[in-house]
């Protein structure tokens, strides 16, 4: 009976002043939206997140081997993400280990300033599909090329490959305290260049890092496995 009463009055009133009803339904619209405003604040998320695309480190898999890398380090944009990958290619300032800040962009005027030393050193992880292990390859396929002749400084051995093998213009380091292998590219117009591998399960990781750090051949050696360790561990 209320509401019945209440419509009459308000259409007595409508016939009245046509425009009574406005002011009731603007109030009654006003009060629908504060009710929702309200209930939508309440159930709205209270956490925040962080971009996906900007963690600080990056879980990849490689060769289905968990890695947990620096994004700042990952050197290929098309390679910053997480989750399975084929290859992830590295650098990291030597020798604080740290991750590189963004390149600098060059000009004209500064093209000279390119030509520096090289400050970093760069690892790649590589799916391996069953190929030969680095120490395999070590044991049973560069002895085939290399000279007899040996030289040993401050524990470090070096053996040159023989002109005319797939080698040539090469030379093998090794040292068994700490443990370090390394084929390294003569130094010619530009500085040479050193390549060093290890397998960790599904994946291969390569290491490459200027020739001239081997004066200091037991830093780069522990640097590698520290490297390896931080990105590869039982944590993550």
């Amino acid at each position: 009976m209320t509401l019945l009463s209440t419509a009459q009055h308000l259409a007595r009133d409508t016939r009245r002043n046509p425009r009574a009803h406005i002011v009731p339904i603007m109030l009654s619209a006003v009060l629908a939206a504060g009710a929702i405003a309200l209930v939508a604040y309440l159930l709205w998320p209270t956490y925040t997140t962080v971009p996906a695309s900007d963690p600080s480190r990056l879980p990849v898999s490689v060769g289905g081997t968990l890695f947990n890398v620096p994004t700042a380090a990952v050197r290929m944009k098309v390679q910053r993400h997480s989750g399975p990958q084929e290859r992830v290619d590295l650098s990291f300032l030597y020798p604080s280990l740290e991750a590189p800040a963004a390149p600098k962009h060059y000009s004209a005027d500064t093209v000279e300033d390119k030509v520096q030393p090289i400050d970093r050193i760069f690892v790649s992880i590589a799916a391996h599909h069953d190929s030969m292990a680095p120490e395999v390859r070590i044991r049973t396929i560069y002895p085939r090329y290399l000279d007899a002749a040996a030289a040993t400084d401050d524990g470090l051995t070096s053996r040159a490959f023989r002109d005319g093998s797939p080698y040539a213009g090469e030379d093998l380091f090794s040292a068994s305290e700490p443990a370090l292998t390394a084929r390294c590219t003569r130094d010619t117009s530009t500085p040479g260049m050193c390549l060093s591998e290890r397998r960790i399960d599904g994946a291969d990781l390569t290491f490459r890092f200027p020739r001239s750090w081997l004066a200091q051949w037991r830093d780069i050696a522990n640097a590698m496995e520290r490297l390896a360790a931080q990105m590869h561990s039982a944590k993550g």
